[in-house]
């Protein structure tokens, strides 16, 4: 099966690379250690039509296709060394984008898609809790009906944007008791009376990308603001962590294939005990499994993609994707640093950043041990 990109999507994939490194790290080191998310880089993805991937044009979108999107963002990956921003649009994307316009009725699709491909809307998504995280379906947010509003009451962790969001996509649940049955999806723009911010996150990596605890309390949701119907948000939620457990580790590729370039040109440069560095078999090796990793990552990713744009599920090849992209991601950034020595573990050499970055995508979209359960689970263990 022939995973290669056709000239239309390695056009975009070039132009993706070229436009990441030309417009979007600036100041990086200085914006990593200050945790800044750049506006104005956000506003030139989106006119680049990062955020319209996977919308139609009909809504304002790109209307390309999964695997071309896919490209775009290992890119994207390639060319730009700010992962916590590419991380904020792929959770903008996949867990708010995508779970509307799958979702959404018509006029819901018309009032938000296009502000979301355009980048005057960001979007976030509302679904772990300070008790449920892996577990997401034993969230306590509780939803009321009253006449023609919802109400909702509840704490949202981890939530990605949530301090520079517009629209949040968040689940509660109606019945207690009905268990997955009784979740519903919510449309919630930031003014809606009830919601608020609680505190800011701090994180190991992906710094640029700003995360907090999100409240709502008492927090009024008109009715045409459902998601879906009622009793069907754990459908919308799972839908949308398999596109995001699809996607959202694509960019990795680019960076895992600019680290592996970076230490086969420092290995060739790089010389002790009278030779390139590159010629002891212990520093080869470590190269040579990095280039594997990525080789054998690459495809797992693309096939999704190819799935997806035949109108086929992709949940356990989601989960295979993501369960060994970002074990494989963390394995080649530890490399890349031993093979830069001392200078690796240096700040100004970006590849400690990468590591830091790197350590997240075994936790975000499901852990390690939850892509294995599903893989297991599809395999009817």
């Amino acid at each position: 099966m022939d995973f290669s990109l056709n000239p239309e999507q390695q056009e975009w994939q070039n132009a993706a690379i070229e436009f990441a490194k030309a417009s979007l790290n600036d100041d990086m080191i200085a914006r990593d250690h200050n945790a800044e998310f750049n506006r104005e880089f956000w506003n030139r993805c989106a006119e680049f039509g990062v955020q319209g991937l996977p919308v139609p044009e009909k809504y304002g979108g790109t209307g390309g296709d999964v695997a071309t999107g896919i490209a775009v963002m290992e890119g994207l990956g390639y060319g730009c060394k700010d992962a916590g921003l590419l991380f904020s649009i792929n959770a903008h994307l996949w867990t708010n984008s995508v779970p509307i316009l799958l979702y959404g009725n018509e006029k819901q699709k018309e009032k938000y898609l296009p502000g979301l491909s355009n980048g005057s809307l960001i979007g976030a998504n509302g679904a772990s809790e300070p008790e449920s995280g892996s577990d997401v379906f034993a969230m306590k947010t509780k939803v009321v009906k009253q006449g023609g509003k919802y109400i909702l009451n509840g704490t949202k962790m981890f939530v990605t944007n949530a301090q520079i969001a517009d629209v949040i996509v968040a689940y509660g649940t109606l019945n207690e008791s009905m268990g997955v049955l009784g979740v519903c999806g919510f449309i919630i723009e930031k003014d809606f009376p009830g919601v608020s911010i609680s505190r800011k996150l701090e994180k190991m990596g992906l710094r640029t990308s700003p995360m907090a605890e999100l409240i709502f309390e008492n927090c009024e949701v008109p009715a045409e603001n459902l998601l879906g119907r009622e009793g069907r948000g754990a459908e919308v939620f799972n839908c949308s962590m398999e596109w995001e457990r699809s996607c959202i580790l694509a960019s990795c590729l680019g960076t895992m294939r600019r680290q592996l370039e970076k230490c086969v040109e420092y290995a060739r440069m790089r010389r002790q005990f009278g030779k390139p560095i590159g010629k002891f078999q212990s520093v080869a090796n470590r190269i040579v499994d990095m280039k594997l990793r990525l080789e054998t990552a690459r495809p797992l990713v693309y096939k999704i993609g190819w799935l997806k744009d035949q109108g086929k599920s992709a949940v356990a090849e989601a989960a295979m994707a993501k369960l060994y992209l970002s074990e494989s991601f963390v394995k080649s950034s530890l490399d890349a640093i031993q093979v830069f020595g001392g200078y690796g573990y240096m700040t100004e050499c970006e590849l400690e950043r990468d590591l830091r970055d790197a350590v997240g995508s075994q936790l975000y979209s499901g852990t390690s041990e939850i892509q294995r359960n599903i893989i297991a689970s599809m395999l009817g263990l």
